[in-house]
């Protein structure tokens, strides 16, 4: 085994020394783009394909006017596979979907684990074929991640060229998902918070093109996510898309707050087979109440698109009343509050999956309830319930996901044209700045900001995020025992180039520090060297760790006016930081994350 490990070792050096003397950088990203865009679009085939075909195996056989127990179980069984297959075949507990990506680009040096892309896809297909109520794009897109992170630690690709082929594998995932390919470009700047120019989306454009090419060729109409407009926009209905706008906005709001609230209730429950218990139950519960919850949820914007909107009811106790305009409103309203509940109950409990559907879904309820309400009423000319759907689908995945655009162009390809543009820009920019208001950051970034973790836009804070105090710790300084004379000190003073001396102990606590500027005048009078080191001893007005924040380091410099710092880790001495260090290691990030 060994030999045949330094085996493929020497052919893959053999390999990328060939490639670097015969084929250009620019040329290398196009056809590694064109493979990670082949590959994620054969997994959004096999993940599609799986995921209905187990759907109508569990669900083709129902009484469309009755309830079935089966919803009830289908769930828990789904995710309990899923359960199975992350702690028992894989044993990894790590996090799926976007914001793990955006933490692995953040602090990992892009470098994902090769499984993830396994785990994702099949876990995921248990998950919604069994109804777990969640979307398959966060987690096709993680996978098309991995494909990139993967291809970038085997070619041993820099920290710069890794992440862009993250962002290849995730544009490629999402424009095969959806096959949507301008909206999957805009997503990774967007979303994952890629700082792109203009050299690097031609890889981003052609994994994306190809990505969606590939599962057009492959999968069936009936499992491609598309919607038709059948009726123009109409310039007098401007106020109401500016309601629904504000309205969207809220609904995002309400989207994450609950989503955070049902997840800090689930971390209070200890053991795992309590969560899928719990998450399992109650989820089969809301699923058997409200069907239109089972799966991703695509299926019941279809039918409003195509005019079926009392099929919703299926499978209900209310199928008989679907005719009564009130009953069929509460039914809708339900469902938006729902939806969300639903979804995190099936990631919470173990499922995998994303948000990515539940948002748009429950954007488009809102867009056609609020149309529905207004028709009923009857006091104004009819409202285009279609299109109040499609642009409430892109209000609340905007407002949810704190992307505007990869809405306004998810929804504008999905419906084969820009008909709906103008709406589209207007309702997804309201409902970004009602929820901005409140909220600063989206669902998938709020933990990662208020742990330090996000990378951002701006290239400054990009920097300090990527930069790790290990990085740039001084060892070099020479540090003295406490029971140390001046005399001593002035022995170290003799070989050392650096004025500090850390005062430690044989166990390495740290107890303070000596200043040579201290000490300068006393050094030269030679009666004095027998004076305990204790009186020079100083204590920093401020202490690092190694795991700390860079910029809450830099504002420790800013505040104290220091131009070094004591590294130390529970109590031990590690090291010193400097700001010259830091600066020079500022540097070389800068010159590595920056695309051009």
């Amino acid at each position: 085994m060994y030999f045949h490990a330094m085996k493929r070792r020497n052919i893959l050096g053999r390999f990328l020394i060939w490639r670097i003397k015969k084929v250009k950088d620019v040329y290398f990203m196009i056809i590694l783009s064109v493979v990670i865009g082949l590959a994620a679009g054969l997994s959004s085939y096999f993940l599609k394909s799986f995921v209905y075909y187990i759907k109508n195996v569990l669900t083709g056989f129902f009484d469309i006017s009755t309830q079935n127990i089966w919803y009830v179980l289908y769930p828990g069984v789904g995710i309990a596979i899923a359960v199975v297959l992350i702690r028992y075949i894989i044993k990894d507990h790590t996090d799926h979907g976007i914001p793990r990506i955006l933490y692995v680009i953040s602090r990992l040096d892009g470098k994902m684990k090769r499984h993830k892309f396994f785990s994702s896809v099949v876990g995921s297909s248990f998950t919604a074929g069994f109804g777990g109520s969640i979307g398959l794009e966060s987690p096709i897109i993680s996978a098309g991640a991995s494909i990139g992170s993967g291809i970038g630690q085997i070619l041993r690709l820099n920290y710069k060229t890794t992440t862009l082929l993250i962002g290849c594998g995730a544009a490629g995932a999402m424009a095969s998902i959806f096959t949507t390919p301008i909206a999957a470009v805009i997503f990774s700047p967007e979303v994952l918070m890629l700082d792109l120019t203009t050299s690097s989306i031609i890889p981003l454009l052609i994994a994306s093109v190809t990505g969606a090419i590939t599962t057009k060729l492959l999968l069936a109409d009936e499992i491609l996510i598309h919607f038709s407009i059948t009726h123009p926009f109409e310039v007098s209905d401007v106020h109401f898309y500016m309601l629904l706008g504000v309205l969207c906005g809220m609904v995002s709001l309400y989207f994450s707050w609950m989503h955070n609230y049902i997840q800090a209730k689930f971390k209070k429950i200890e053991y795992f087979y309590n969560k899928l218990m719990i998450g399992g139950l109650a989820l089969g519960i809301l699923i058997f109440l409200f069907p239109p919850l089972y799966g991703e949820g695509y299926a019941a914007i279809q039918l409003i698109m195509t005019g079926q909107s009392d099929q919703l009811l299926i499978n209900t106790a209310l199928y008989d009343f679907r005719d009564i305009w009130w009953v069929f409103i509460l039914f809708m309203v339900f469902l938006i509050f729902i939806k969300i509940i639903a979804t995190t109950l099936t990631t919470e409990a173990g499922g995998i999956g994303g948000i990515f559907a539940p948002a748009a879904v429950m954007g488009g309820f809102t867009g056609f309830t609020l149309a529905r309400m207004f028709n009923q009423f009857d006091f104004i000319r009819p409202l285009h319930e279609g299109n109040f759907t499609l642009v409430g689908m892109a209000g609340v995945l905007g407002g949810v996901l704190h992307a505007p655009l990869t809405a306004i162009f998810l929804i504008a390809e999905m419906t084969n044209g820009y008909e709906l543009i103008v709406p589209l820009m207007l309702t997804t920019s309201i409902s970004f700045v009602t929820i901005k208001i409140f909220n600063p950051h989206s669902i998938f970034t709020q933990k990662l900001a208020e742990s330090g973790d996000l990378i951002t836009h701006d290239k400054d804070k990009t920097v300090l995020t990527l930069l790790s105090v290990r990085s740039v710790i001084d060892t070099d300084l020479m540090t003295i025992p406490p029971d140390s004379t001046l005399g001593d000190l002035t022995k170290r003073i003799a070989k050392s180039k650096r004025n500090l001396f850390p005062v430690v102990d044989d166990d390495k606590t740290y107890l303070g520090l000596v200043d040579m500027d201290d000490v300068r005048e006393d050094m030269f009078h030679p009666e004095m060297y027998d004076n305990p080191i204790s009186m020079y001893i100083m204590q920093a007005k401020e202490i690092v760790s190694t795991t700390e924040a860079m910029e809450k380091l830099m504002e420790k410099f800013r505040t104290t006016g220091y131009y070094n710092l004591p590294v130390v880790d529970d109590g031990k001495y590690v090291g010193f930081v400097s700001r010259a260090n830091i600066f020079n290691a500022y540097r070389r990030m800068l010159k590595e994350v920056s695309m051009e």
